[in-house]
Protein backbone atom coordinates (compact mmCIF):
# COMPACT_ATOMS: atom_id res chain seq x y z
CA UNK A 1 0.00 0.00 0.00
CA UNK A 2 1.05 3.34 -0.88
CA UNK A 3 1.90 5.43 2.19
CA UNK A 4 -0.82 8.18 1.00
CA UNK A 5 -3.47 5.59 0.54
CA UNK A 6 -2.77 4.96 4.06
CA UNK A 7 -2.59 8.21 5.01
CA UNK A 8 -6.14 9.01 3.47
CA UNK A 9 -7.16 5.83 4.56
CA UNK A 10 -6.43 6.86 8.21
CA UNK A 11 -7.68 10.01 7.79
CA UNK A 12 -11.26 8.81 6.55
CA UNK A 13 -11.72 5.88 9.19
CA UNK A 14 -11.18 9.17 11.72
CA UNK A 15 -13.56 11.17 10.12
CA UNK A 16 -16.51 8.79 10.79
CA UNK A 17 -18.34 10.63 13.17
CA UNK A 18 -19.45 8.01 15.87
CA UNK A 19 -21.09 10.61 18.18
CA UNK A 20 -22.97 12.26 15.29
CA UNK A 21 -24.36 8.85 14.00
CA UNK A 22 -24.91 7.51 17.52
CA UNK A 23 -27.03 11.14 17.74
CA UNK A 24 -28.92 10.36 15.00
CA UNK A 25 -29.98 6.69 15.70
CA UNK A 26 -30.66 6.85 18.82
CA UNK A 27 -32.57 10.28 19.41
CA UNK A 28 -33.03 11.46 15.72
CA UNK A 29 -30.77 13.94 16.51
CA UNK A 30 -27.92 16.45 15.39
CA UNK A 31 -25.78 16.24 18.77
CA UNK A 32 -24.32 19.18 17.69
CA UNK A 33 -27.47 21.10 18.41
CA UNK A 34 -27.32 19.53 22.24
CA UNK A 35 -25.60 19.53 25.07
CA UNK A 36 -22.09 21.53 24.27
CA UNK A 37 -22.51 20.99 20.91
CA UNK A 38 -19.33 18.94 20.56
CA UNK A 39 -19.03 15.37 19.28
CA UNK A 40 -17.71 13.71 21.77
CA UNK A 41 -18.22 10.72 24.33
CA UNK A 42 -18.71 13.38 27.26
CA UNK A 43 -21.55 15.20 25.44
CA UNK A 44 -23.02 11.71 23.96
CA UNK A 45 -23.13 10.84 27.78
CA UNK A 46 -24.83 13.83 29.13
CA UNK A 47 -27.82 13.82 25.92
CA UNK A 48 -27.97 9.85 25.13
CA UNK A 49 -26.64 7.80 28.01
CA UNK A 50 -24.29 6.30 29.33
CA UNK A 51 -24.57 2.96 26.92
CA UNK A 52 -24.35 4.94 24.08
CA UNK A 53 -21.74 7.12 25.30
CA UNK A 54 -19.57 4.35 25.69
CA UNK A 55 -20.02 2.77 22.47
CA UNK A 56 -18.69 6.16 21.27
CA UNK A 57 -16.00 6.14 22.74
CA UNK A 58 -14.52 2.78 22.32
CA UNK A 59 -15.33 3.56 18.50
CA UNK A 60 -13.85 7.20 18.35
CA UNK A 61 -10.39 5.20 20.09
CA UNK A 62 -10.38 1.99 18.15
CA UNK A 63 -10.72 4.48 15.00
CA UNK A 64 -7.10 6.15 16.32
CA UNK A 65 -5.47 2.38 17.16
CA UNK A 66 -6.86 0.20 13.73
CA UNK A 67 -4.54 2.91 11.30
CA UNK A 68 -1.74 2.61 14.01
CA UNK A 69 -1.85 -1.26 14.30
CA UNK A 70 -2.59 -2.72 10.90
CA UNK A 71 -1.37 0.26 8.30
CA UNK A 72 2.26 -0.13 8.86
CA UNK A 73 2.73 -3.80 7.82
CA UNK A 74 0.78 -3.24 4.33
CA UNK A 75 3.10 -0.15 3.81
CA UNK A 76 6.29 -0.76 1.47
CA UNK A 77 9.27 0.18 2.82
CA UNK A 78 10.62 1.53 6.64
CA UNK A 79 10.74 2.78 8.95
CA UNK A 80 7.16 1.25 10.11
CA UNK A 81 7.71 3.35 13.54
CA UNK A 82 7.13 6.68 11.70
CA UNK A 83 4.30 5.64 9.31
CA UNK A 84 2.47 4.17 12.83
CA UNK A 85 3.02 7.78 14.10
CA UNK A 86 1.72 9.15 10.86
CA UNK A 87 -1.33 7.25 10.87
CA UNK A 88 -2.67 8.05 13.78
CA UNK A 89 -1.93 11.39 13.50
CA UNK A 90 -4.42 11.18 10.29
CA UNK A 91 -6.81 9.64 12.10
CA UNK A 92 -6.67 12.26 14.80
CA UNK A 93 -6.70 15.19 12.48
CA UNK A 94 -10.20 13.03 10.43
CA UNK A 95 -11.84 12.88 14.29
CA UNK A 96 -11.10 16.87 14.94
CA UNK A 97 -11.99 17.76 11.29
CA UNK A 98 -14.25 15.23 9.44
CA UNK A 99 -14.35 14.93 6.00
CA UNK A 100 -17.97 13.83 6.42
CA UNK A 101 -19.51 16.84 7.99
CA UNK A 102 -17.34 19.30 5.57
CA UNK A 103 -14.58 19.58 8.02
CA UNK A 104 -16.72 21.74 11.16
CA UNK A 105 -17.95 20.32 14.18
CA UNK A 106 -15.57 17.23 14.77
CA UNK A 107 -14.63 15.95 18.19
CA UNK A 108 -12.09 17.06 20.56
CA UNK A 109 -9.88 14.41 20.05
CA UNK A 110 -8.85 12.80 23.36
CA UNK A 111 -10.62 9.46 22.77
CA UNK A 112 -8.89 8.42 18.83
CA UNK A 113 -5.70 9.90 20.57
CA UNK A 114 -5.82 7.64 23.44
CA UNK A 115 -6.36 4.91 20.72
CA UNK A 116 -3.14 6.16 18.83
CA UNK A 117 -1.06 5.86 21.91
CA UNK A 118 -2.28 2.85 23.48
CA UNK A 119 -1.59 1.19 19.82
CA UNK A 120 2.33 3.02 20.17
CA UNK A 121 3.09 3.05 23.56
CA UNK A 122 0.53 1.20 25.99
CA UNK A 123 2.03 1.77 29.24
CA UNK A 124 2.55 5.70 28.99
CA UNK A 125 -0.76 5.97 27.99
CA UNK A 126 -2.22 3.28 30.32
CA UNK A 127 -0.59 5.80 33.30
CA UNK A 128 -2.06 8.76 31.26
CA UNK A 129 -5.68 7.01 31.08
CA UNK A 130 -5.37 6.19 34.84
CA UNK A 131 -4.39 9.39 35.77
CA UNK A 132 -7.69 11.17 33.95
CA UNK A 133 -9.80 8.19 35.41
CA UNK A 134 -8.37 9.42 38.98
CA UNK A 135 -9.28 13.32 38.35
CA UNK A 136 -12.68 12.05 37.27
CA UNK A 137 -13.52 10.11 40.16
CA UNK A 138 -11.82 13.38 42.39
CA UNK A 139 -13.00 16.26 41.02
CA UNK A 140 -15.61 15.45 38.92
CA UNK A 141 -14.33 17.34 35.61
CA UNK A 142 -13.99 15.44 32.42
CA UNK A 143 -11.91 18.60 30.57
CA UNK A 144 -9.92 18.74 33.86
CA UNK A 145 -8.94 15.24 33.59
CA UNK A 146 -7.84 15.08 30.17
CA UNK A 147 -5.84 18.15 30.79
CA UNK A 148 -4.17 16.21 33.30
CA UNK A 149 -3.23 13.23 30.78
CA UNK A 150 -2.23 15.42 28.38
CA UNK A 151 0.33 16.96 30.39
CA UNK A 152 1.03 13.18 31.97
CA UNK A 153 1.56 11.21 28.64
CA UNK A 154 4.74 13.01 27.35
CA UNK A 155 6.57 13.06 31.14
CA UNK A 156 5.76 9.12 30.62
CA UNK A 157 7.42 8.96 27.39
CA UNK A 158 9.94 11.01 28.04
CA UNK A 159 10.64 8.68 30.96
CA UNK A 160 10.10 5.24 28.82
CA UNK A 161 10.82 6.24 25.26
CA UNK A 162 13.68 9.71 25.93
CA UNK A 163 12.93 13.09 24.94
CA UNK A 164 14.30 12.13 21.46
CA UNK A 165 11.79 10.12 20.53
CA UNK A 166 9.33 10.79 17.79
CA UNK A 167 6.58 9.64 20.37
CA UNK A 168 7.69 12.34 22.54
CA UNK A 169 7.60 15.25 19.95
CA UNK A 170 3.75 13.99 18.81
CA UNK A 171 2.57 13.47 22.28
CA UNK A 172 3.62 17.68 23.49
CA UNK A 173 2.02 18.29 20.14
CA UNK A 174 -1.42 16.60 20.92
CA UNK A 175 -0.96 17.91 24.37
CA UNK A 176 -1.21 21.23 23.08
CA UNK A 177 -3.76 20.63 20.77
CA UNK A 178 -5.54 19.38 24.04
CA UNK A 179 -5.16 22.33 25.68
CA UNK A 180 -6.13 24.49 23.16
CA UNK A 181 -9.05 22.70 22.72
CA UNK A 182 -10.12 23.09 25.70
CA UNK A 183 -9.48 26.48 26.15
CA UNK A 184 -13.10 27.38 26.74
CA UNK A 185 -13.26 24.52 29.34
CA UNK A 186 -10.40 26.35 30.95
CA UNK A 187 -12.16 29.64 31.21
CA UNK A 188 -15.29 27.81 32.67
CA UNK A 189 -12.97 25.90 35.70
CA UNK A 190 -11.82 29.04 36.55
CA UNK A 191 -14.80 30.78 36.78
CA UNK A 192 -16.30 27.61 38.61
CA UNK A 193 -18.63 27.12 35.93
CA UNK A 194 -17.62 23.93 33.96
CA UNK A 195 -20.22 20.76 34.10
CA UNK A 196 -19.17 18.10 37.10
CA UNK A 197 -19.52 14.53 35.30
CA UNK A 198 -22.43 12.59 35.70
CA UNK A 199 -24.24 15.72 37.50
CA UNK A 200 -27.00 16.65 34.99
CA UNK A 201 -28.20 14.81 31.91
CA UNK A 202 -29.90 16.71 29.38
CA UNK A 203 -33.61 15.41 28.61
CA UNK A 204 -33.23 15.53 24.35
CA UNK A 205 -37.24 15.46 23.95
CA UNK A 206 -37.16 18.59 22.23
CA UNK A 207 -34.67 20.25 20.09
CA UNK A 208 -33.44 23.80 20.10
CA UNK A 209 -35.24 23.67 23.79
CA UNK A 210 -34.39 26.44 26.56
CA UNK A 211 -31.87 24.11 27.75
CA UNK A 212 -29.90 23.61 24.78
CA UNK A 213 -29.60 27.51 24.07
CA UNK A 214 -28.15 27.91 27.81
CA UNK A 215 -26.04 25.31 27.51
CA UNK A 216 -24.46 26.49 24.23
CA UNK A 217 -24.27 30.14 25.55
CA UNK A 218 -22.54 29.13 28.50
CA UNK A 219 -20.42 26.43 26.58
CA UNK A 220 -19.02 29.70 24.90
CA UNK A 221 -19.10 31.81 27.79
CA UNK A 222 -21.35 34.09 26.51
CA UNK A 223 -23.91 34.35 29.30
CA UNK A 224 -21.57 34.00 32.63
CA UNK A 225 -25.05 33.86 34.49
CA UNK A 226 -26.22 31.00 33.19
CA UNK A 227 -25.80 27.76 35.43
CA UNK A 228 -23.22 25.46 34.75
CA UNK A 229 -23.57 22.85 31.81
Amino acid sequence: MHPAVGLAIAYVLGSIPAAYIAGRLVRGIDLREHGSGNLGATNAYRVLGAKTATVVMLFDAAKGAVPVLFFPQWTAGPPAELWAIAYGVAAIVGHVRPIFLLWKGGGKGVATATGVFLALAWLPALIAVAVWLTVILRSGYVSLASLCAAVVLPIALAFTEGVRSPLFIVAVAVGIFVFWSHRANIGRLRRGEEHRFGARRQPAASAGGPWDATSRAASHGTDPGTPPR
